[in-house]
């Protein structure tokens, strides 16, 4: 009769903690196809009047998201698949050659072919807004970030200024200075988590 009630209260306790663990641990995948980075490149100089702004995209093109427990977050851009955006102010052959600029001059993309997140830490701060704080590695410098995160519906979303030349980047400057990208430029962030 002992031995039976051990092994109930043994079953009970390992059952509770089978179904504990799926709760401790939600990693879900980014959801790559709906998940977005904006990156807004501004110009300045005396000539910048005369010059356009950029918007570039940045696919995710992998990720994690660990909702409770230990909550963190992680993703991957490959540098090589950001693209700049159309701009009907802007014609084909310009396009093409910020295009290259981007990848050749200030990502260097055949030399550093990630952008890399990882959380340290996220601290909530109230319902659906959190602290996180992590090492963002871009262009083969590593620094640490701090972000506001707010989950709306399904999407987790924040924006970020970030330095270029905090990354060893040298913002391209044309005609001696006359017009130059600004160094800081502004990262809208949209990420989903896959659908388990």
């Amino acid at each position: 009769m002992r031995f039976s009630t051990v092994s109930v209260c043994t079953a009970v306790v390992c059952t509770a903690i089978a179904s504990a663990v799926p709760l401790m641990a939600q990693e879900k995948a980014i959801d790559t196809q709906r998940s977005t980075i904006t990156i807004h490149v501004g110009k300045s100089g005396l000539l910048s009047a005369a010059a356009h702004d950029h918007t570039i995209n940045a696919p995710i093109s992998s990720g994690t998201i660990v909702e409770s427990g230990a909550q963190h977050i992680e993703f991957r851009v490959e540098t090589a698949k950001m693209k700049v955006k159309p701009d009907p102010k802007i014609d084909a052959k310009d396009e093409a050659t910020i295009q290259t600029h981007m990848e050749e001059m200030v990502l260097e993309t055949k030399k550093f072919p990630e952008i890399t997140f990882r959380s340290s830490r996220v601290q909530k701060l109230a319902d659906g807004q959190w602290k996180v704080d992590g090492e963002l590695s871009l262009h083969g410098v590593g620094k640490a970030v701090s972000l506001t995160v707010r989950q709306t519906g399904e999407s987790w979303t924040t924006h970020a200024v970030l330095k270029q030349t905090d990354f060893g980047i040298t913002p391209i400057s044309i005609g001696g200075g006359m017009i130059k990208v600004k160094d800081e430029v502004q990262l809208d962030f949209q990420i989903f988590g896959r659908p388990n």
